[in-house]
């Protein structure tokens, strides 16, 4: 249904507000499914996640690969991260573009100094904080999101050092009142991101075994993201897929849009194979053996 990506200075109350939009959104609709995804959710280590460039873009990779594949039009997902980079966001943007679901930004706009104080308080009570240097560091490069960038709006700002943070503050109930707006065709102050051409996946009728091919590659890669996910900070020497399946041989960890491009290429030698000689796989278990194999051969020559 939608993609929520929290934004602020480090120590800013962005958690706080996230709990409070979570909850608000189900008192309203218990039946909604909703996620927070944050660093807590893959265990590591607030300060250490930011303590160089390389584990910075390593937690990055981590949680956009899990809200990619986690966002859908089922689902209300939100991510509680610092999302301090414009670029970042926009990938962010991009995923929720490419699922056909709405987005906002919720940014909590507290002064430096009231930060690093909540930060020296946390540390004193033994609590999840940020080394001073790697604070002035974050605080440094921090890009404030602007409302008139797309990947920016709609914007939601929150003033927790004024007011602390109540899930019947202004900002969450515009959230969730944008967030659970029926949309009709008279709607025009909601905005349901629409997939293009580069971002949609090809898809069949269900009359076409192909259709079932394009079903059973993309369960064979939600496997090996999962595998992945579970891999994090050991080597890799292989991925074992489940009974049936080929181990994929790798080495190292293979991104979302490498997967992706591996894919659209095996459905659609597969498709036109199956114009000029024998039909595509119409078993499930053989399309996924087929689809590891050519992984296999070409990842081994990558």
């Amino acid at each position: 249904m939608a993609l929520v990506v929290m934004c602020g200075q480090p120590c800013s109350g962005k958690s706080r507000a996230a709990s409070c939009l979570a909850e608000t959104l189900r008192e309203l609709e218990s039946k909604l499914n909703i996620r927070i995804i944050d660093e807590a959710s893959f265990h590591l280590d607030r300060s250490q996640s930011y303590a160089s460039m390389p584990a910075e873009k390593n937690l990055r990779g981590v949680l956009r690969s899990e809200v990619d594949r986690s966002v859908s039009k089922d689902n209300i997902i939100i991510v509680d991260s610092l999302n301090n980079i414009k670029g970042y966001r926009y990938e962010l943007w991009c995923l929720a573009r490419a699922a056909g679901t709405r987005y906002c930004v919720m940014y909590c706009d507290v002064e430096e100094s009231q930060c690093r104080k909540w930060n020296d308080q946390r540390r004193e009570k033994g609590e999840a904080s940020f080394d001073a240097s790697i604070f002035n560091d974050l605080v440094r490069r921090f890009e404030r999101p602007d409302s008139r960038n797309r990947w920016d709006s709609p914007l939601f700002e929150l003033w927790p050092s004024k007011n602390g943070i109540q899930k019947s503050c202004d900002a969450i109930l515009d959230a969730v009142s944008y967030l659970t707006k029926k949309v009709d065709s008279k709607t025009r102050d909601v905005k349901i991101l629409q997939p293009t051409i580069a971002t949609q996946s090809t898809r069949f009728s269900e009359a076409n075994s192909l259709y079932e091919l394009d079903k059973a590659t993309q369960e064979v890669m939600n496997m090996i993201a999962e595998a992945q996910s579970q891999a994090i900070g050991g080597p890799l020497s292989g991925i074992s897929l489940g009974h049936g399946l080929p181990t994929l041989n790798v080495s190292r960890s293979i991104g979302l849009p490498e997967l992706r491009r591996l894919r659209r290429t095996f459905i659609k030698l597969t498709g036109q194979t199956s114009l000029s000689g024998p039909s595509p796989p119409s078993d499930a278990e053989s399309a996924k053996r087929m689809f590891v194999d050519y992984l296999n051969r070409e990842l081994a020559t990558a």
